[in-house]
């Protein structure tokens, strides 16, 4: 377990002068639901020395009954204070590790599966940094009763209003960063209603504590402004989808240098950033499943308002699944690569895990990459598609499990059984979901037929 040392006693003694009364121990399921149990301050050395037992059969994904006993390890690291909870019961969460009786980590947890990653990259000597851009839309809440599809603002991408929205806004990112997560800039999106919030560079296991966090808190302040936040991916028809574009690099263990930059390549890439990004194009299908988790996430991926239908690579085309953004003169550092097909609904844990075993597959195989394809994609015929190679993504939750049950090497970034469970847990939904007799084919099909 990839932890950093924190020592325990200045983490009790922060606890006692801050006046903390209460720890929330937190993980996620194997979909990414945050999950915890609050203790009092007073049992955080007894659950630092042998572990918090809970019944692991009633955790989506996670063990059956006969193997149910299981214990979080709270991580010191991310021992942080809930600012909201002063002077009414102080509050701390701390994120854990699930491990079994007998201290070893838990296959079924999504954050051993990625830390099992972070180690294979740095077996090969790098570092794999990550940075987000999460987007959500916030609605007006009207009580117990159902959310209306009205948005707290009338505004587009980029606009500058000091509307509460905005201020909303604003204290999500303060927020965020009070909890010492890298958080901001933040604006608003493209639809009414649509904002996002970006996080500055992080290693991938930190950041996907960021993400698990940051969703909670910007579901709480907007719940305390009587808003609503939503990380739906396509939450409303004939509106942007929301999306968590996510920039990666490799950063060399040895130096910090940044293994992706080459500037005299046309690109700004080295030969290893390019056979990472041929791996995420030859597995891009196989983890669709992963990064776009909910039968709602396909609805986004059609195409238009810049989602990605489509298998590949560009630097000025914004609909292609991967974009390399430009990087000004002397800042090669910031060489990186994004992949857009990521939505905020994803576990954060799982997705990284599978994007690095993509990249490093790719890198280990040396994967010729594909060229670029700048012009607009949608409009072409699927002839000249097929005859340029260029793939589709999966256009359902259904067909992105077929890909990732033919995928080894996603499937073994996984491990077996958070692969098992996983698939297990999104058939049914994808069963349901094909079960279930719509609004919208009864008003179609019931007068006609």
């Amino acid at each position: 377990m990839n932890s950093q040392a924190v020592d325990p006693i200045q983490v009790l003694e922060k606890a006692r002068s801050s006046s903390v009364r209460f720890v929330i121990l937190r993980f996620t399921d194997i979909l990414g639901a945050p999950k915890g149990v609050t203790i009092p301050i007073e049992d955080l050395p007894e659950a630092l020395e042998t572990g918090k037992w809970f019944d692991g059969s009633a955790i989506e994904g996670f063990a059956r009954v006969a193997e149910s006993d299981l214990y979080l390890k709270p991580d010191l690291s991310t021992f942080t204070i809930l600012p909201w909870t002063h002077g009414h019961g102080t509050t701390a969460h701390v994120i854990c590790w699930v491990v079994n009786r007998r201290g070893e980590p838990f296959a079924g947890d999504p954050r051993s599966v990625l830390a099992r990653g972070m180690e294979r990259a740095a077996r090969m000597g790098y570092s794999y940094v990550v940075s987000p851009e999460l987007e959500f839309y916030l609605f007006q809440s009207d009580g117990d009763k159902a959310l209306a599809p009205t948005s707290p603002d009338a505004i587009g991408y980029f606009d500058l209003a000091t509307d509460r929205a905005h201020q909303v806004r604003c204290e999500m990112v303060d927020t965020l960063r009070t909890l010492g997560i890298p958080a901001g800039p933040g604006h608003h999106e493209i639809s009414p209603g649509q904002h996002e919030i970006d996080f500055q560079p992080a290693d991938a296991l930190r950041m996907a504590d960021y993400i698990v966090t940051a969703r909670l808190v910007i579901k709480h302040i907007a719940q305390a402004h009587g808003l609503h936040a939503t990380f739906m991916p396509k939450p409303m028809e004939g509106r942007a989808g929301s999306g968590m574009h996510t920039h990666q690099s490799l950063l060399r263990v040895e130096d910090g240098g940044n293994a992706f930059a080459d500037p005299e390549d046309d690109y700004g890439l080295s030969s290893l950033a390019k056979a990472f990004l041929a791996g995420q194009i030859a597995h891009a299908r196989g983890m669709c499943a992963v990064l776009c988790p909910l039968v709602n996430s396909y609805k986004r991926l059609l195409g238009g308002f810049e989602a990605p239908p489509y298998v590949s690579w560009a630097r000025i085309n914004r609909s292609a699944l991967i974009r390399i953004p430009a990087i000004k003169p002397g800042r090669y550092q910031s060489t990186r690569i994004e992949l857009r097909s990521l939505d905020p609904a994803c576990n954060p844990y799982l997705a990284f895990a599978v994007m690095l075993a993509a990249g490093l597959d790719g890198i280990e195989r040396r994967l010729p990459l594909p060229p670029p394809v700048e012009e607009e994609l949608i409009p072409m015929e699927t002839a000249e598609l097929e005859a340029r190679g260029i793939q589709r993504l999966p256009a359902t939750l259904g067909e992105a499990l077929e890909a990732l049950e033919a995928d080894e090497v996603i499937q073994e970034a996984l491990g077996p059984l958070a692969a098992e469970r996983f698939l297990e847990a999104k058939r049914l939904e994808w069963a349901a979901y094909c079960r279930h007799v719509s609004a919208w084919e009864i008003e179609r099909y019931f007068q006609v037929y």
